[in-house]
């Protein structure tokens, strides 16, 4: 009966033969430094635990009730020794640990700029880094090479043995950018921007995918990630540019739209200013961009002059772009285009003429002046109200 039930397990012991132990077996130097922060962090800890599972057994099998050639001491209750191994050797491993993660925070930071190809190669002046634009969508992956003018969907490619510079947004909730086999996974957010330092020191293909769950499309949206020799690095370069694909503001606006199981996609040629306004979340035409929203806030706002500028903002992934409030996208109107912005001077915005803020009744009325003709109405209302 006992064979039965091991031939029984067998199956499920096939099934975990197909695992992919990637995380222990990656292909950059951060992603190997990580591994080596999870075998150490794991074998301190177990320096405690199998001990303890050990000596569990050991109790309970010397003081058994049937085994009465056990010490019985009722009176025991201290040993001085006993009580310092205790407490003496967990400590060690807490401080152990904590020196452990304090290193591992600081050296592995995914915003700190690498310092290293690999653990027996520095960093040399030639080694210059890999610009990419990360875009999580839904439910796909935008990859955009600023320093190549292409882009790509739902695949990305890199040389080996390259500094890897990430700069990682979102278009509409919050995902995880994550390739096992290259480094640890980062947070994509819209109207943030995000950072990660990577490098690969194997050629090959791996998986990346998302580690946030974010919707109905999630179970597919992940991509490939080729690592390459430079000289293959340049022909993929060269094949995305005879694509002939275009990726403007238009196109982007119909690829933002949720759509599952996407295929690869190479473009050939990208709106160089695309991945700010992503990023500024003013890809609509006439929008307007957050960084000049908060530029103005910064310098005392638009007062009232600025009520009519601000329309509702609706965001509805589904239909896109204003849903509840009718067929036509609502925003915050920009008020000059983005290419205006560029190179123009610093401009100083008066803020509103009276800050005080309304507590309810008991407040003095405002004082009547002749550049806010909307304050007589605001008196004349008031009159009127009063005599009533």
């Amino acid at each position: 009966m006992r064979a039965l039930k091991l031939l029984a397990l067998l199956p499920f012991a096939t099934l975990l033969g197909g695992c992919d132990f990637v995380v222990l077996a990656p292909a950059g130097d951060i992603a190997v430094q990580q591994r080596d922060l999870v075998l150490i962090s794991t074998v301190l800890m177990l320096l405690i635990v199998l001990p303890v599972m050990a000596l569990t057994v050991f109790f309970a099998w010397r003081y058994r009730q049937s085994n009465t050639t056990a010490t019985y001491e009722p009176d025991w209750d201290h040993s001085t020794q006993l009580e310092l191994v205790i407490w003496s050797a967990p400590l060690l491993i807490i401080v152990c640990l904590g020196a452990l993660t304090w290193m591992g925070t600081h050296l592995l930071d995914p915003y700190r700029t690498l310092g290293r190809i690999a653990a027996d190669r520095p960093i040399e002046g030639k080694d210059a880094p890999l610009n990419v634009e990360v875009v999580a969508l839904d439910w796909k992956w935008l990859f955009i090479y600023p320093d190549y003018g292409v882009a790509s969907l739902n695949e990305f490619a890199a040389p080996v043995d390259r500094p890897i510079r990430f700069r990682i947004t979102a278009s509409s909730v919050m995902n995880s950018f994550y390739i096992p086999a290259l480094a640890g996974q980062i947070y994509a957010m819209p109207g943030m921007e995000t950072k990660l330092h990577a490098v690969a020191n194997k050629a090959g293909t791996f998986r990346g995918f998302s580690a946030n769950y974010s919707g109905a499309g999630f179970s597919g949206m992940h991509f490939e990630f080729k690592s390459t020799s430079a000289a293959d690095f340049d022909k993929w370069v060269a094949a995305a540019k005879s694509s002939g694909g275009m990726l403007g503001r238009s196109d982007y606006l119909q690829l933002e739209r949720p759509s599952e199981n996407e295929p690869v996609r190479l473009y050939g040629s990208v709106d160089r200013d695309l991945y700010k306004a992503i990023l500024n979340m003013c890809v609509e035409t006439g929008k307007m961009c957050m960084s000049e929203m908060t530029d103005i806030d910064a310098k005392g706002g638009l007062g009232r002059e600025g009520l009519n500028n601000t329309l509702p903002l609706a965001y509805d992934k589904y239909a896109r772009r204003g849903a509840p409030l009718g067929s036509e996208p609502t925003f915050v109107a920009g008020i000059c285009a983005i290419d205006e912005i560029k190179g123009a001077p610093t401009r100083e915005v008066n803020a509103p003429f009276d800050m005080t803020p309304l507590r309810g009744v008991g407040l003095k009325r405002p004082p009547f002046s002749p550049a806010h003709p909307s304050s007589t109405s605001l008196l004349l209302g008031q009159r009127t109200k009063s005599d009533s």
